[in-house]
């Protein structure tokens, strides 16, 4: 990950974002913080519009580019989370079963505190057993807006 690129700022009205681009991909999404500049690339104005049109309901399915740093658990947790459908949500225990280890809920939580791209790596379809909101990084009624948004955003037809 390229730590000297500068972030770009996407505003919307549910949620400020810095994102980060490096190379051809996104690195990091920074929830409801600031950047100083606006998207200056075509890479980044499309980046920008796909999280403007999630973050207004009419995005159901992002296609940018991501490049997450970590491990191979990390990373496989997290291309589970790009699995998970809109509009739905597994558990912790869901997610580790998923990725072949039906014991490693909790590391399935840790994958999910470090992923610098949420949103597009949509970390917060992950709840607690039970159905209980769990962790998120930008706190549980952001992350309750989004699974709302989502529930009452998903298309009638497939």
């Amino acid at each position: 990950m390229d730590t000297h690129a500068e972030a770009f700022l996407v505003a919307t009205p549910m949620l400020s974002l810095a994102v980060t681009v490096a190379g051809d991909a996104i690195t990091e999404i920074r929830l409801g913080a600031t950047a100083s500049r606006l998207p200056a690339t075509t890479l980044e104005r499309g980046v920008a519009e796909q999280l403007a049109e999630y973050l207004a309901g009419s995005r159901s399915v992002f296609t940018v580019p991501t490049d997450p740093a970590g491990t191979p658990f990390q990373q496989a947790v997290w291309k589970q989370l790009c699995a998970i459908p809109y509009g739905q949500t597994q558990t912790y225990g869901e997610v580790a079963a998923a990725v072949g280890n039906r014991g490693a809920a909790r590391a399935v939580g840790m994958a999910n505190h470090r992923n610098l791209i949420p949103l597009v790596i949509p970390c917060h379809r992950v709840v607690a057993a039970g159905g209980k909101l769990g962790g998120y990084g930008g706190g549980p009624q952001l992350k309750r807006r989004l699974l709302r948004l989502e529930a009452t955003r998903m298309p009638l037809f497939g």
